[in-house]
């Protein structure tokens, strides 16, 4: 299994370095708003953080018992939230990769976690079929949302904030209200798990990714 990760130059295809430090499959990447550091998460409980420009692997953040599923970084790069398969999160200082705080309730694994587009609030996506809103400063949970009868595999925010989007193994993707956790639509029509989903730049479409082979775009 090769437990390594690459940068590439967009425009030629070639090979700009190769990332090596982990033990086990990297699942898990994501880089900072403004392009200078790089987090990959592994199936070896730990996720490392690169240097761009000296391809040098800054610090290692440790602390999960379980293999990492989702990792990224806050808006203003302060911050860094990881998901793990050990039913928690965790939030981690960019300034020294010391853990702040863990996000507990979820009663199985962590399949996705996502910040707001400010960084106030967290988005937890878990294979209990729930998800969860989380005050990033306090990580106090704000609500939970309930409804799907699979695990959800993916979170996402609006831009504006206001809106959260889940995909389920159950066959639907939900719109929900952030603040409240309200289910404000079920997207019903694809015919089997579906893995992802997205919001467009504006908020205003939605695109959802199914095993079923296809995708299909709400309004």
């Amino acid at each position: 299994m090769d437990t390594t990760a690459k940068l590439w130059d967009t425009q030629s295809g070639a090979e700009i370095c190769t990332l090596s430090g982990h033990s086990a499959e990297i699942i898990a990447l994501s880089f900072n708003t403004i392009g200078s550091q790089i987090i990959t998460g592994s199936f070896d409980h730990t996720v490392s953080c690169w240097d761009i420009r000296s391809k040098r692997q800054l610090y290692t953040l440790i602390g999960h018992r379980g293999e990492i599923s989702s990792a990224q970084f806050n808006y203003d790069c302060s911050l860094i939230v990881t998901g793990s398969m050990d039913k928690c999160c965790k939030i981690w200082s960019t300034d020294n990769g010391k853990c702040v705080g863990t996000l507990r309730g979820h009663e199985d694994e962590i399949l996705d976690v996502v910040f707001d587009y400010t960084g106030q609030y967290i988005a937890t996506a878990s294979a209990d079929g729930t998800a969860r809103v989380y005050n990033a400063v306090t990580h106090q949970c704000v609500c939970k949302l309930e409804g799907h009868e699979g695990e959800i595999s993916k979170i996402s925010f609006n831009p504006q904030g206001s809106k959260i989007l889940t995909a389920s193994a159950d066959k639907t993707g939900r719109l929900w209200d952030s603040k409240t956790g309200k289910c404000l639509q079920v997207l019903e029509g694809h015919t089997d798990e579906i893995f992802s989903c997205a919001f467009n730049y504006e908020g205003s479409t939605i695109i959802t990714g199914s095993k079923d082979n296809t995708c299909r775009i709400w309004r």
